[in-house]
């Protein structure tokens, strides 16, 4: 059976819901980034970027890619030391993070060889085992690199304030309120949370916007 496209799925749910339907009219196409062709690439990458600014974090990002000399492995990670990695302006704490997801991938606990082939939820849990990498974090894996149909990151501030904005709710929704929201968008909830991202950026776009 042939995969699904995103755009016969962003059509479908246009069909199903004119508040989407709008937003989609409104801020175009679906549209994902090129995903790597390097899934532990990818994983340190998003590890690095946690909780710091843009900027900051692909200056460290390409000191860190630099270490390596084009080839960044499990195996080239686990060559170098903590303090190795630290010098690429890493905290102690992502560092030794780096470290672990390079460790269980080279063992095999985390399956990056035939990740593709798994379902989300066995994904996210093997993803989970590793320091630094939560739920969210394998979810932006599911989207941005795997980009997998049906992932509905609840947890994700951008998306709740999206959904706020989109269907013009008085206070933002709880986590446990958006996910049985989402059941009627299955199976193609990432289309709708792709979509609430761009609620957020439109209403940042506005004159105004952001004004006392």
């Amino acid at each position: 059976m042939p995969r699904t496209s995103f755009r016969s799925a962003a059509a479908e749910i246009a069909e199903r819901d004119t508040v989407m339907a709008e937003l989609m009219a409104r801020t175009g196409p679906f549209r994902l980034p090129r995903p790597t062709t390097d899934h532990f690439a990818a994983l340190a990458e998003s590890i690095l970027y946690q909780q710091l600014a843009g900027a900051a974090a692909a200056a460290i990002h390409r000191r860190f890619v630099a270490l390596f000399d084009g080839s960044l492995t499990p195996k080239s990670v686990l060559s170098l030391s903590e303090k190795r990695l630290r010098s690429a302006g890493l905290s102690g704490s992502k560092a030794a993070s780096i470290r672990d997801l390079a460790a269980k991938v080279d063992d095999g606990t985390v399956p990056l060889e035939r990740i593709e082939r798994l379902p989300d939820e066995e994904i996210i849990t093997r993803l989970s085992v590793v320091r630094g990498i939560g739920r969210w974090t394998a979810e932006m894996f599911l989207i941005f690199q795997l980009r997998r149909l049906d992932v509905w990151p609840v947890d994700d501030y951008g998306m709740r304030q999206g959904w706020t904005l989109a269907y013009g709710l008085p206070e933002l929704p709880k986590p446990k309120e958006l996910h049985a929201e989402g059941d009627r968008f299955r199976p193609y909830r990432t289309v709708v949370a792709w979509y609430c991202w761009q609620a957020v950026h439109e209403s940042r776009a506005k004159p105004g916007a952001g004004r006392g």
